[in-house]
């Protein structure tokens, strides 16, 4: 049997968040972290604050793309961290 990724089962038919076909690739951090922000907010099936499962969602692409993001990438998704933080209202660090 051939064995499949589970991170990318996880993204597909996860219950955190339904997220919006490759926002992530958008290049855009304020698109992303606007996207983030709703799905979370409207998702009925998550286990935690809409916060912290956005934040999650951003982080867990973050590690799964891990080698294969190039840096642009990387500050893109770093600055969805810093918008998703105002969007909630949310300190920096």
């Amino acid at each position: 049997m051939a064995q499949k990724k589970w991170s990318g089962e996880v993204t597909e038919h996860s219950d955190a968040l339904d997220l919006e076909k490759d926002i992530f690739k958008s290049g855009d951090p304020d698109k992303i972290a606007a996207s983030l922000k709703h799905s979370a907010e409207h998702s009925e099936r998550r286990k935690s604050s809409p916060f912290r499962s956005a934040m999650s969602m951003l982080t867990f692409y973050e590690n799964r793309a891990g080698k294969n993001l190039s840096d642009e990438d990387k500050k893109v998704l770093e600055k969805a961290k810093d918008k998703l933080r105002e969007l909630f209202g949310k300190p920096h660090h």
